[in-house]
């Protein structure tokens, strides 16, 4: 499924690269993935079967209008509502910033953390991770209170798991072990 989303982000990156909008798609995309985050009425709509191709389509083209979004976006998410695909929206989404990303030589950090980080403490996380990788970096911050402290960091294939759930587990763990060893 994430292949297909990926070929549609593919067309839409060759299709704002000729026409030199990458900057703006991306920013409208950014605006529509936001949305997205904090509506559950949208995420209702472009997920649901039971809506009609066309009450999709005119649901998303107001929205697109409300938002100001560019004449390629709107025409984009059109196509995509029209071929039923708009389940796969922020997977798109989420393709065309990896390949923008990934064509500016930005390297992307995905870090969750229990508690929203204050700016000092981004700044000091961004400081320290382009320290340590090298690369320039781009964080995306999720808050999962599940981790009860600390971070987990996601880089590539690389995972750095710092989180006081996982301490505890692992603590668990190795007091159930055989031998109680630590």
């Amino acid at each position: 499924m994430h292949e297909l989303a990926a070929r549609y982000a593919g067309g839409l990156f060759e299709l704002a690269g000729e026409s030199k909008a990458l900057d703006q798609t991306a920013q409208d995309l950014n605006d529509i993935k936001q949305i997205m985050a904090e509506s559950d009425d949208l995420r209702r709509l472009v997920r649901s079967p039971t809506l009609s191709r066309a009450e999709q389509s005119t649901a998303m083209a107001a929205l697109l209008d409300k938002v100001g979004a560019s004449d390629l976006v709107k025409r984009f998410i059109g196509l995509v509502a029209a071929n039923r695909r708009l389940y796969l929206l922020e997977p798109m989404i989420d393709a065309f910033m990896a390949e923008l990303a990934r064509r500016r030589g930005v390297v992307t950090a995905q870090v969750q953390s229990a508690q929203p980080l204050q700016e000092p403490q981004a700044a000091a996380l961004n400081a320290a991770l382009k320290a340590s990788f090298g690369t320039e970096l781009k964080i995306d911050l999720t808050v999962n209170p599940a981790l009860l402290g600390g971070l987990v960091v996601k880089i590539g294939s690389q995972m750095i798991d710092s989180s006081l759930r996982t301490k505890i587990d692992k603590l668990q763990h190795a007091m159930k072990a055989p031998g109680g060893r630590v």
